[in-house]
């Protein structure tokens, strides 16, 4: 195994098509084949299922494309440590729920990092996609959270996809209302006050039960849904429907505007918010950066 075939194997992937690859890679197509064909062999297994059309990565070339990306970036960080060439482009992706503080770190990364060229991808997604995204390699950290109501089921699901979940912080929940709300001047409020609200929750897909709810509580604990898919529209019906939602309280009004406050919720839980990772995982310095960026968000020394 050469570090050169695992380069291959992520240009085949990216493309879908040994041809177009191959000419992105200024080889013959023979070559490139070869190539792949004899990683597959070495490894032991078939990471592309081909036809007239292209190539489609198979499960067990999902596992080893994330390994192959993990080490040709490490590759890439220490030619960058040690060597005298050029400096690569800075590169890094995160999958997380809709959470401002995530985005903080993010803004902070780029900023540290801040280069001619850089491709950094922040993915506020359904919470089955960030799993997915961080087992597949497609982002090295997923931001999520942890309760007693979901964390049987993702714990499970994370360790079938070998990845860890690390806490970083345990929140008490917060309702998210408009600063106009007719409840906003209540210092606690509690699940029978927001009965005839509507209450605002991230869509989730084809995993759309409570286990996978991004927010707090389900949605069968009140009579009024309405499901979203992005940040600013669930904030735009906060305000004028006189709407709420449940998170960790961590809010920031540069992000969110100042018409949003948070307010305790009177119930006897707590949201155990951390990331999860492949397992034994060397993170980037990009990585480590995030990280830290998200602790100090999140006030964790």
């Amino acid at each position: 195994m050469t570090l050169q075939q695992l380069y291959y194997l992520v240009t085949v992937a990216e493309c879908g098509n040994i041809t177009e690859a191959a000419e992105k890679l200024y080889i013959s197509q023979p070559s490139l084949s070869t190539a792949i064909h004899n990683l597959e062999k070495e490894m032991g297994v078939t990471a592309f299922a081909r036809s007239n059309k292209g190539v489609v990565v198979t499960r067990e070339g999902e596992e080893l494309l994330s390994y192959a990306r993990m080490l040709l970036e490490q590759a890439d960080n220490m030619k960058e440590h040690f060597g005298s060439g050029d400096r690569r482009a800075p590169k890094f992706s995160v999958s997380c729920q809709h959470y401002s503080f995530a985005v903080n770190a993010f803004v902070d990364l780029i900023k540290q990092f801040d280069a001619d060229r850089y491709s950094f991808i922040i993915r506020e997604t359904q919470t089955g996609e960030i799993i997915e995204d961080v087992a597949n390699g497609k982002s090295e950290i997923g931001v999520l959270y942890l309760s007693e109501h979901n964390e049987e089921v993702i714990l499970k699901l994370v360790k079938n996809n070998d990845l860890i979940f690390e806490e970083l912080f345990v929140a008490s929940p917060h309702v998210f209302i408009c600063k106009n709300h007719p409840l906003a001047d209540k210092e606690l409020i509690t699940v029978d006050d927001l009965q005839t609200y509507p209450y605002l929750v991230y869509e989730q897909g084809t995993n759309n039960s409570f286990y996978f709810s991004e927010e707090f509580m389900s949605m069968l604990d009140f009579p009024k849904n309405i499901q979203v898919r992005d940040r600013a529209t669930l904030f735009n019906l906060v305000i004028g429907l006189n709407g709420f939602t449940v998170s960790s309280g961590v809010i920031d009004s540069k992000l969110n505007g100042s018409n949003i406050i948070a307010k305790p919720l009177d119930v006897d839980k707590t949201m155990r918010i951390g990331f999860v990772k492949k397992k034994n995982t060397v993170f980037t310095r990009y990585g480590s950066f995030y990280l830290k960026a998200l602790k100090k968000h999140l006030s964790i020394d």
